[in-house]
C-alpha cells in the first residue's frame, strides 16, 4: 500500500484488479476545499489511457511489476519461450500477450518481459531491430525520384513498406513501435 503522495511516473496501481501505470500526475491545492492529486493512468494490458483523480492521502494498492531482461528463444504452439539471462530459468509466453512484437522478433532477440505474480504482462521489444528483407518486388526504373515504396516481407513474416530502391537479402533496421523503415544496415 502507498498514499497518493507517494505517485511516481511507472509505478503500477491494483486498481479494483487491474494493473494500472501511472504516465503522469499532479498535485492541486485549490483555493478552497481540500488538496487533490490528478493523474494520468496506462492499462499495462490493453494500453488504454484514462485520468483518475484522488484526494490528497488516499491509500492506493501497489503492484509489484518486474521487468526482466529476457532473451526469446523458440516458439512452442501457439506460445513463445522466453529465458532469463541471469538465472537461465525458462517461461512461456502467450501469443495475445506477445501481440505484434511478433512480427520483429527472431530467436535469442533481447526483450524485457514484465512479469506480476508470476503472470507475463508484456513484451518490450528495442525501438528498432535489424531484419532481412526476404521478398520483395523490384523497383521499376525511373521510380526513384518519386521517393514511392512498396510492400517487403521480413524473414519473420511481417510486411512492412520499403523505398523502391531495396531490393531481396537486404539487411534493414526496422522502427518496433509502428512497423516503420529506419534504413539500411551495411553488412
Amino acid at each position: 500500500m502507498a498514499t497518493t503522495n507517494d505517485l511516481k511516473n511507472g509505478l503500477v496501481l491494483n486498481l479494483d484488479g487491474q494493473l494500472w501505470s501511472v504516465t503522469a500526475f499532479q498535485h492541486v491545492k485549490p483555493g478552497k476545499g481540500g488538496a487533490f492529486v490528478r493523474t494520468t493512468l496506462k492499462h499495462v494490458l490493453t494500453g488504454k489511457v484514462v485520468d483518475k483523480t484522488f484526494n490528497a492521502g488516499t491509500k492506493v494498492e501497489t503492484a509489484t511489476v518486474d521487468r526482466r531482461n529476457m532473451t526469446y528463444l523458440y516458439r512452442d504452439g501457439a506460445d513463445f519461450v522466453f529465458m532469463d539471462g541471469d538465472t537461465y530459468d525458462q517461461i512461456t509466453v502467450p501469443a495475445e500477450t506477445v501481440g505484434d512484437n511478433a512480427n520483429y522478433m527472431l530467436e535469442n532477440t533481447e526483450v524485457q518481459v514484465a512479469v506480476h505474480d508470476n503472470e507475463p504482462l508484456y513484451v518490450e521489444l528495442p525501438t528498432s531491430v535489424e531484419l532481412v528483407i526476404q521478398h520483395t518486388d523490384p523497383g521499376l526504373q525511373g521510380d526513384r525520384s518519386t521517393g514511392g515504396t512498396k510492400p517487403a516481407t521480413l524473414e519473420t513474416g511481417a510486411e512492412i513498406q520499403v523505398p523502391l530502391f531495396l531490393s531481396t537479402g537486404e539487411k534493414i533496421k526496422v522502427d518496433t513501435r509502428d512497423g516503420r523503415y529506419l534504413g539500411r544496415v551495411s553488412s
